[in-house]
């Protein structure tokens, strides 16, 4: 799947994997079950997430 991003293919990707996430995503659509929560570049969402939610989400996967 990363060969496939870096030669420029379109995917929807669903998974809670944030490495890889951070390596291909060139945009992130953060959903929970109220919908979608945030969404924007891989540094907006997971390294600067504006909603709390996001945050509470990332911190339990990243620790």
């Amino acid at each position: 799947m990363s060969d496939l991003a870096r030669d420029g293919m379109t995917m929807l990707v669903v998974t809670h994997e944030i490495a890889f996430v951070r390596e291909v995503a060139d945009r992130i659509v953060f959903m929970a079950d109220i919908g979608i929560v945030e969404e924007g570049t891989a540094e907006q969402v997971i390294g600067a997430p504006r909603e709390p939610r996001t945050r509470q989400f990332l911190q339990r996967v990243l620790a």
